[in-house]
């Protein structure tokens, strides 16, 4: 955000495109992006996960994704191998959660520079069998038909593990494989060949890759222990496993209706252990959510006035995040907020956002004193005829969208207008954010005055009555020769529009059908400014 001069405004920012991208189409030339780190999850119905998911699952974040390994056209998943956001289900079409719902979620809070992406192949009460290509087909012969079809709706022929493969190869097209995560175990309770199998589909997965295990850590996590298949066995895979490491189940609880399975709650936990277990390996520390907070140290208080530079303290954590900025380079230059990306620039009137492109915002704590109706005021400027933007209270909308006001003069985002909106607001502390909805705008400072249509406290140029102007107005149309530009405000200085005319008859005349109401009015062009009276 901020006021890069000139053309330089509308210049195109490059960044990774965090959603929907087929890789039949991507450019032949465009090279793996290190920051999506891919992490392969398989296993069978804990891995998949048999939880309901609740609300705090669903909530979708830009920086978790998943390859779809089935098409789930009613979650708009229908191309395999696509990536699509990480929402439940991400094993199925159904709408359950799994150990790798809050791996990916916590891996992606953990590492604010990078976007998780998750390969997921689970097929519930499959042996390890089912994973090693030089045993599935026979495997699967002798399987009772649902476990059949159940393993078909990963591949026609039951090859899982091609599947895993295929798809991975393509995502290596666009990020790099880190790790697994893997959960199996309940089928094999007595198959004494179980752990050198599990160490088989990881090898075997690997060289079809070319990768090493060697730079690829393996995460497995221990059964249920209130369960019926429980055993030390995988918390000594890290023995016979290199670059292996186990999330301990102890603790969970399952979920109270068989002796296999998993809990919510647990599931959620789980995952978190996955993930603490991963950033080990790769040398990264979990990271503690923590809130927001208010960059004053106290929310603004409504009714009053807030600065759009002083936004809140960005917290740790999806949810956390008090800005949302395209681009990390700081075009304001004024070190104000400095190590935020956001661009603040330092003008007459103090420290401004500008650069403001459209999707980006910025949030503020504050504190309603009392609930009702109040003006809302935004002191902005403009060179751009799209310019606008949209205030919410807590994620709902409190205003429509807001038009910006286009100044006269290329690339003049000196003159600030005001614009201004009714509002209803509650009582007590929320979260205020700014929306840009067209690009290319700066914003100074927002006011909030109780009452319907109150009078702003603070107009642009200053004393808001009629015998006393403000100081930009400064006598000079009589000078004016020809047709011009006027821009018309009103008596608290706010914009209205502009119109053309050529004299003063036919100002007042053409003003006169821009205005609601007769009275005096300011109008302002190249060669001066003056107060005009208009009939209705």
């Amino acid at each position: 955000m901020g006021m890069f001069k000139h053309l330089t405004r509308f210049t195109s920012v490059a960044c990774f495109a965090a959603g929907f991208f087929a890789f039949g189409t991507a450019p032949a030339s465009a090279a793996p992006d290190p920051n999506f780190h891919i992490y392969i999850a398989y296993g069978q119905s804990n891995m998949g996960g048999t939880a309901d998911a609740q609300s705090a699952d669903r909530a979708e974040n830009s920086r978790f994704k998943i390859f779809a390994t089935q098409k789930c056209s009613g979650k708009g998943r229908n191309t395999l191998g696509e990536v699509y956001p990480a929402v439940p289900s991400l094993f199925n079409c159904g709408n359950t959660i799994s150990i790798a719902d809050w791996f990916g979620r916590t891996m992606a809070d953990s590492m604010p520079d990078v976007t998780i992406g998750i390969i997921p192949v689970a097929v519930g009460g499959a042996s390890i069998k089912l994973f090693d290509q030089d045993q599935y087909a026979s495997y699967l012969s002798t399987a009772e038909s649902w476990l059949q079809n159940y393993a078909k709706e990963y591949a026609s022929d039951g090859n899982v593990t091609k599947t895993i493969i295929d798809i991975a190869k393509k995502a290596q097209q666009v990020g790099v494989i880190k790790g697994f995560i893997f959960h199996q175990g309940e089928t094999d309770g007595g198959y004494p060949d179980w752990p050198k199998i599990v160490k088989k589909t990881r090898d075997d997965i690997l060289k079809a890759l070319d990768m090493s295990s060697d730079t690829v850590p393996f995460v497995a996590g221990e059964l249920l222990r209130s369960g019926c298949c429980y055993s030390d066995r995988v918390s000594k895979l890290p023995n016979t496993m290199d670059n292996t490491y186990y999330a301990s189940s102890e603790g969970l609880d399952g979920n109270g209706v068989d002796r296999y399975h998993f809990g919510h709650d647990a599931y959620v936990t789980f995952g978190k252990r996955y993930a603490e277990q991963m950033l080990k390996a790769i040398n990264r520390a979990p990271v503690v959510p923590e809130p927001q907070k208010p960059f004053k140290g106290k929310p603004f208080e409504i009714p009053g006035k807030i600065e759009a530079e002083d936004f809140d303290i960005p917290g740790v954590g999806s949810g956390n995040d008090s800005y949302k900025e395209n681009d990390s380079e700081d075009h304001g230059g004024s070190n104000y907020r400095e190590g935020t990306g956001v661009d603040i620039y330092k003008k007459a009137t103090g420290y401004i956002v500008g650069y403001n492109q459209e999707g980006e915002w910025l949030e503020y704590s504050v504190n309603v004193k009392e609930a009702g109706d109040y003006t809302f005021f935004a002191a902005v400027a403009s060179a751009n005829e799209t310019s606008g933007f949209q205030m919410s209270l807590d994620g709902k909308n409190i205003t429509d969208v807001i038009s910006v006001p286009k100044n006269e003069g290329e690339d003049n985002y000196d003159d600030y207008n005001k614009v201004k909106e009714n509002v209803n607001l509650t009582a007590g502390e929320h979260i205020l954010r700014f929306t840009v909805t067209g690009s290319w705008m700066d914003v100074d400072y927002f006011t909030f005055v109780k009452g319907k249509d109150a009078t702003d406290p603070e107009p642009i140029g200053g004393d808001n009555g009629g015998d006393n102007p403000p100081d930009f107005i400064k006598p000079a149309l009589s000078h004016a020769t020809g047709a011009e530009n006027y821009r018309v405000f009103d008596m608290n200085g706010n914009y209205l529009g502009t119109v053309r005319a050529s004299g003063m008859p036919e100002l007042r005349a053409s003003a006169k059908n821009l205005v609601k109401n007769g009275g005096s009015y300011y109008v302002k062009s190249k060669n001066g400014s003056a107060t005009i009276r208009v009939t209705k």
